[in-house]
């Protein structure tokens, strides 16, 4: 039983230099060699981050081999690129104005390897990259140990699927291993009743080597609401860990129980309303439980979250953030319909404490109940270089007191970035479901620092869904839209507006996800068409017509499903290979596998990899919380953008030494 009570690192060679690029070599503090730079009297705090490798990859297409890498956070915009195939140098001249090329005379069955070119001559040549070869189309599967089917308490026989997936590097190898959640078939929504299946995380190599299973156990309920890890290196070791609520019975990757075994506190109707609540930190290479506290928003009085069933006070969040503008912390939300509360806790290697908690019940908090959203976003709104985390229609500032509170109530889908680039600062577009919060207001798009409403679009009732991104080109800026409840969730007709907030029109894409795919800087639309009931949606990425007002599908990844039933999102988006655009992944019709989708679309812009981006970063952490949500970069991205500032990064493990080419 553990308990504790509570009361490859392929980085640019040294030789290239780091003047005016944003980077701190090391984790140790700040010294005279390392100090981060004096900007207008304030110094520039540099964020602890994972050291990526070049992520490199190839695809066989119909007109040859496409391939893509990163430029990394650190490395000078200009870098240089050479590559080589099956040991020979294909590109004459170093490529300087992108991430990508298209090899007309790759095949199958050719290796590649990325070098940089520091200077003139080719003797100054240092390898990029390791050999990698094609995929033999532009998807790769990641082989999954499906767990076992089971017979549930009622008799009925259920099974698994692959659900909400993570990333990030649990090994200190450069490369980003994906954690997978189980969902058991019988999961259900805290509104509704039901026993369910036990909760499971694996780990996995991209080869598909598990890492580690951990069981959630009986105590833990299955469905979108209960489990809310998150994924990330709170210690700053170079190795991520999992932060997750746990349970008497919750299994370690080892085998080592937490808590009492044999404990059971569902009641007849499935919920766990009794018992003691833990929150367990695990070690992301073996998944062995490093240190376990008590919970520290106990649930109480059940009635006390808004009803006497246990619906309200099982609704949690999750994400991470800098709250001090260098290292990262978790924070864990419970509560948002009536109270809410947020816990912000750090790991130091060896043990959880907490740094601060937000409660709405508090003195002088109580514009803040009820302003919660299904999950929440981190984003430095009032340019601090720290953390906040926006909560629904309120924002907590990053030492736990309330910034602001807009009372434009919960919503069930939100976007934080800068989607107005004539604008300094971040804006916010929601969308609301209580017209007597909002005050008949669907949907409003806000400053981020102030909560100021900037312009909104009227509603009637409950606005289901609403996205924001830049898809045309015409319109300066992002455009957000948004659509109304309905049966579908995917009414094609809503109000598409500008950043300005002028109406462009009422024929909409779809407002799931959006996502960086194509050549061009605009975003495709990420959907979803149900093929024979609400959980077999085939996924689908379509470009926005403006001219037509018609979304046009250049994607359709057929054996793959979404997923969340209406959401209709992918087990996870990110830039996780490659170069800047993003890759989607889905789990296979039979959850034998998760399918990772990468781009090979050439491109003539060149961007430094978007997780070198602290906020885009962490949305990746945040994403799979409650109702999934795209991430944003912290920068506009789209159509006439100006090349971002390079990052202020620490990062967490040293560089290895540059490999000359011989």
């Amino acid at each position: 039983m553990l308990r504790r009570p509570a009361a490859l690192l392929l980085a640019l060679p040294l030789a290239l230099g780091t003047a005016g690029i944003g980077l701190v070599e090391s984790a140790a503090p700040a010294s005279a060699e390392t100090a981060p730079a004096e900007t207008a009297g304030t110094a520039t705090l540099a964020r602890d981050a994972e050291r990526l490798d070049r992520g490199a990859v190839a695809a066989v297409t119909e007109d040859g081999v496409f391939l893509s890498w990163r430029l990394l956070g650190h490395e000078p915009m200009t870098t240089g690129f050479v590559i080589f195939r099956d040991g020979e140098r294909i590109t004459d001249t170093p490529i300087t104005g992108s991430t990508n090329l298209l090899d007309a005379e790759g095949t199958a069955d050719s290796v590649y390897r990325v070098a940089i070119q520091n200077g003139a001559s080719s003797r100054s040549l240092v390898w990029a990259s390791e050999e990698f070869s094609p995929w033999a189309q532009q998807y790769l599967d990641v082989p999954l140990d499906r767990p076992a089917d089971f017979t549930a308490a009622d008799g009925t026989q259920q099974s698994y699927r692959a659900n909400d997936t993570m990333t990030a590097d649990v090994d200190a190898d450069g490369e980003l291993e994906l954690v997978v959640k189980w969902d058991p078939t019988n999961s259900q929504d805290n509104s509704r009743s039901g026993v369910t299946g036990n909760v499971y995380f694996d780990a996995y190599e991209l080869d598909g080597t598990k890492l580690w299973r951990i069981d959630m156990g009986v105590n833990i309920r299955a469905g979108a609401h209960y489990s809310q890890p998150q994924l990330y290196d709170f210690d700053s070791d170079g190795r991520a860990e999992m932060i997750v609520k746990t349970a008497d019975g919750t299994v370690d990757g080892e085998g080592t129980v937490i808590g009492d075994p044999d404990a059971d506190w569902r009641n007849s109707e499935g919920r766990v309303l009794d018992g003691p609540e833990f929150l367990t930190v695990f070690d992301g290479r073996t998944g062995a439980a490093i240190d376990t506290i008590d919970y520290g928003v106990p649930r109480g009085n059940v009635s006390d979250w808004g009803d006497g069933y246990g619906n309200r006070v099982d609704r949690f969040t999750s994400a991470t953030a800098y709250l001090d503008g260098e290292h990262p912390t978790a924070v864990f939300g419970r509560g948002y319909y009536t109270r809410a509360t947020l816990w912000a806790v750090d790991f130091d290697g060896q043990h959880l404490s907490e740094r601060w908690l937000f409660d709405s019940d508090d003195p002088g908090n109580g514009g803040y109940a009820g302003q919660g959203n299904h999950g929440m976003i981190t984003a430095d709104v009032d340019g601090d270089q720290k953390d906040e985390i926006v909560y629904g229609s309120a924002t907590i500032d990053d030492d736990g007191t309330g910034l602001y509170t807009t009372g434009l109530g919960h919503g069930d889908a939100q976007h934080v970035g800068d989607f107005d680039p004539s604008r300094p600062g971040l804006e916010v577009f929601s969308v609301h479901e209580s017209m007597s919060a909002s005050g008949n207001l669907g949907s409003t798009f806000r400053d981020a620092a102030t909560g100021e409403v900037l312009w909104s679009v009227p509603a009637n009732k409950d606005t289901g869904r609403g996205a924001m991104a830049d898809i045309d080109p015409s319109s300066p800026g992002a455009e957000g839209w948004n659509v109304g409840y309905s049966a579908e969730w995917n009414s094609p007709v809503g109000s598409l507006r500008a950043a300005s907030g002028e109406e462009l029109g009422t024929e909409i894409p779809a407002a799931n996800f959006v996502a960086l795919w194509d050549g061009d800087l605009l975003s495709e639309i990420v959907d979803h068409e149900f093929d024979s009931g609400p959980r077999t949606g085939v996924p689908t990425i379509a470009k926005w017509d403006p001219e037509s007002g018609q979304a046009v599908e250049i994607l359709r990844a057929e054996g793959t499903v979404t997923n969340n039933d209406t959401k209709g999102n992918p087990a996870l988006q990110a830039d996780l290979l490659g170069d800047w655009r993003e890759e989607l992944i889905y789990r296979t019709e039979d959850s034998s596998a998760l399918r990772i989708y990468t781009t090979t679309d050439v491109t003539e812009h060149r961007l430094r990899t978007l997780l070198s981006d602290s906020q885009y970063r962490l949305a990746i952490a945040w994403q799979h919380t409650s109702y999934n949500q795209p991430p944003h970069t912290s920068y506009f991205l789209g159509e006439g953008m100006e090349t971002p500032a390079a990052p202020s990064l620490r990062y967490t493990t040293p560089a290895q030494g540059a490999q000359p080419v011989r």
